[in-house]
């Protein structure tokens, strides 16, 4: 079966090793189905029916003072395995060290961009991770305007009344590619608008592109009956040029198994030409990231 499949680039994945470093967020009690290490060999377990040929770690959440830990540790793995193929790492735009901690990032060649988990809502204070929108604040932007400087993407994850401000700062810097992450999050109990809204405004922006993951977020019981249109109107509006598939594992887990996360996936292509196919599994992270894997 894996055979006929076409490579796979895996766009958004974590790793983490509860010996080597710390995260805190894998002790709430309704993240224990995926609190254990998980380590490159248990990944490779799992993808072993996909046709695995790369995959790029986004920043696993591991405590803020470990965010250059987390590179060097990957650094370390990567040497010994192949895998991460590239690494988008914790940096927050709006730390007074930024440009030199982007630097030390840009300056390990696996580091392809940076994410800073900016979650805020501002009709939901259970969902703010800052008491304002980061985006809207002067001196995140100013960190944001540095990644262009350092050759540094932004992995977006917030949640969809952000996109507005998020896409006033990416449209001032063409030069910084911006991936919104997990289908840009859209949650229906919150209506599509802002959604929407953010989604035409950042397919409007040839830097941007963004991953289909994530899709509990849509459908806590990942029904793709559900989240399909979700995934129609996304490469519709972006194209299968800007769009990546990506597991998301092992956190994704907590809303269905590798398998059957990617098995929704791959029925909801079936569509397309095999062309766009091995576009939308490997060939446009591995453009997007910077890879340089021979697809």
């Amino acid at each position: 079966m894996s055979a006929k499949r076409p490579p796979f680039v895996d766009a958004h994945v974590h790793l983490w090793d509860r010996d080597v470093l710390r995260y805190p967020w894998l002790d709430a009690p309704e993240n224990a189905a995926i609190a254990g290490t998980y380590r490159v060999a248990d990944y490779r377990a799992e993808l072993a029916a996909w046709n695995l040929v790369g995959a790029v770690h986004v920043d696993a959440g591991a405590d803020p003072a470990q965010g250059a830990d987390e590179t060097v540790w990957l650094n370390r793995v990567a040497d010994a395995d192949g895998l991460p193929s590239g690494i988008v790492a914790r940096v927050e735009l709006d730390h007074p060290a930024v440009e030199p901690r982007l630097a030390w990032q840009a300056a390990h060649v696996r580091v392809k961009g940076v994410r800073h988990l900016i979650n805020w809502h501002p009709r939901d204070a259970s969902r703010r991770a800052y008491p304002h929108d980061p985006t809207r604040d002067p001196r995140w932007q100013a960190g944001y305007a540095l990644l262009g400087r350092y050759g540094l993407s932004y992995d977006f994850h917030g949640f969809p009344p952000q996109l507005a401000g998020l896409a006033e700062v990416a449209v001032r810097h063409p030069e910084v590619p911006v991936i919104l992450n997990h289908l840009a999050l859209p949650i229906p109990a919150d209506g599509w608008e802002e959604w929407r809204a953010g989604l035409i405004a950042f397919a409007a922006m040839p830097q941007a592109a963004i991953k289909l993951s994530g899709a509990g977020f849509i459908a806590p019981r990942f029904d793709p009956a559900i989240f399909g249109d979700v995934v129609a109107e996304v490469i519709e509006r972006f194209g299968t040029d800007r769009v990546m598939v990506a597991t998301n594992f092992p956190t994704d887990r907590l809303a269905a198994e590798l398998d059957r996360t990617l098995g929704a996936y791959e029925t909801l292509l079936t569509g397309f030409s095999d062309d766009e196919r091995r576009d939308l599994w490997g060939r446009n992270a591995n453009r997007i990231y910077r890879l340089g894997l021979d697809l």
